[in-house]
């Protein structure tokens, strides 16, 4: 028993010592480090021209021109055959009432819709599909869906595109004005979304 706790000891201490003087050669590496200094023939370091990062922008894909209930009026109450005023809304929307002359495209099929060809897309519609180069003038319930919508036709190739920013809603009530009186139900079911 007694060799065996020696040769354990001596072991502990071999590996002591060594661990020592290890450490006490790279302390002294640390504590005195040797530096190389390179002889340049330029005077001042270059510095390199850092790109400038791309503005975020989230309007530019946006930027179909905005028609007002104004300049819609007039088309809406003599639509020319080159044209097309369309609905984005979900037919269950669309229930509630539409603007004179529009047809219905439902935002979650509008892609696939303009993709189609044309035979597919009046067997789906009941319409011609729109030309690439015809006036497109695209409106929702309040203006959001229509500005993807315009997003999505210029993606595809439409030139001529219109947002009817106020949509649906502006309608209803520039319409109610226009009449002389508010149907306070009408609007109540336009802001609403309940069906009439």
């Amino acid at each position: 028993m007694s060799i065996l706790r020696t040769s354990c000891l001596q072991a502990v201490r071999g590996a002591t010592a060594r661990c020592t003087r290890i450490s006490t050669t790279r302390l002294r590496t640390i504590q005195n480090p040797t530096f190389t200094r390179f002889n340049s023939t330029e005077s001042k370091p270059k510095t390199r021209p850092v790109p400038k990062e791309k503005e975020f922008n989230p309007v530019r894909d946006w930027d179909a021109k905005i028609i007002k209930y104004e300049e819609l009026k007039p088309k809406t109450q003599s639509p020319a055959p080159n044209t097309w005023l369309i609905d984005v809304r979900e037919p269950d929307e669309v229930m509630q009432g539409m603007i004179p002359s529009a047809v219905n495209i439902p935002l979650t099929v509008l892609p696939e819709s303009l993709n189609a060809s044309a035979a597919t897309f009046r067997e789906k519609f009941g319409f011609e599909k729109p030309a690439k180069n015809q006036e497109v003038t695209f409106y929702c319930r309040s203006g959001k869906r229509s500005s993807s919508a315009s997003d999505i036709a210029k993606r595809n190739g439409y030139t001529n595109i219109l947002n009817y920013e106020g949509s649906w809603l502006d309608w209803v009530e520039r319409e109610a004005k226009g009449q002389g009186e508010i149907s306070s139900e009408l609007l109540y079911n336009a802001y609403s979304g309940k069906k009439v």
